[in-house]
């Protein structure tokens, strides 16, 4: 893994199963308005869409002002729960592991607001792991804007060309790929059935976190093998 020097990942879908409190925050507001609550399948696709579109599947007949009302109580109610049932994804703590382990520096660059992102790290013990934290407040610009991926990069003190960013939304690939990035398009995430990965253009397709270890060292056994010389199987960060 010599190859790469940081590791980003978005972190709704992507990092963290965040679907079952983010859901559950939309059914108690439901709940509030003498609505039924929606099923966690049904709601899971949206969820890396944030919250205003969590808000409007729920709420799709409501005008312009009761739908930022709504909005504003979903925040609240998602603040007062927002790591009882989120969890790591499977295979991401294994990840995580063995970048540490190699001393390969990873990150966070998400659209979640700081006010959230932090307390939500914290609970689960990753803010003191992760090199850099970009929430979507945290620089003038959300993605698929490539700052806040600018950003991070800078924090951590490596090169964009030499980063690969994870995330399971097209503006992750989009901010990555404008960034100079190498990017990762994480299928097993919040991922619509409709959606075509490969029309995102990503550099790689994951279906589980893990194969995110195997792909950094077919990229590095490449590069290795042929010294300085491109290889035509690693993904260029350029192309």
């Amino acid at each position: 893994m010599t190859d790469v020097d940081a590791i980003l990942f978005d972190l709704d879908g992507t990092l963290l199963d965040t679907a079952p409190d983010m859901v559950g925050a939309l059914n108690r507001l439901l709940g509030e308005n003498g609505r039924e609550p929606l099923e966690l399948g049904a709601a899971r696709a949206f969820v890396s869409h944030g919250a205003a579109r969590l808000v409007r599947l729920g709420f799709a007949d409501a005008s312009a002002e009761l739908f930022e009302r709504l909005r504003q109580r979903f925040l609240a109610i998602y603040a007062d729960h927002v790591a009882d049932a989120t969890r790591l994804f499977v295979g991401i703590e294994e990840v995580l592991f063995a970048l540490e382990a190699s001393g390969k520096p990873w990150g966070v660059v998400t659209n979640k607001p700081g006010w959230l992102t932090t307390p939500l790290l914290r609970a689960l013990d990753l803010d003191s792991r992760a090199a850099c934290v970009v929430s979507g407040d945290t620089v003038a610009e959300r993605k698929p804007h490539p700052l806040p991926l600018l950003h991070a990069a800078a924090q951590i003190g490596v090169a964009t060309e030499r980063c690969v960013y994870v995330g399971d939304a097209e503006r992750d690939i989009q901010a990555g790929r404008a960034a100079r990035m190498t990017t990762v398009a994480a299928a097993y995430g919040y991922v619509g059935a409709d959606e075509d990965l490969s029309l995102w253009s990503p550099h790689a397709v994951i279906s589980d976190p893990r194969e995110l270890l195997g792909w950094l060292a077919a990229a590095d056994h490449a590069s290795r093998g042929a010294g300085s010389a491109p290889q035509r199987s690693r993904p260029d960060p350029l192309s």
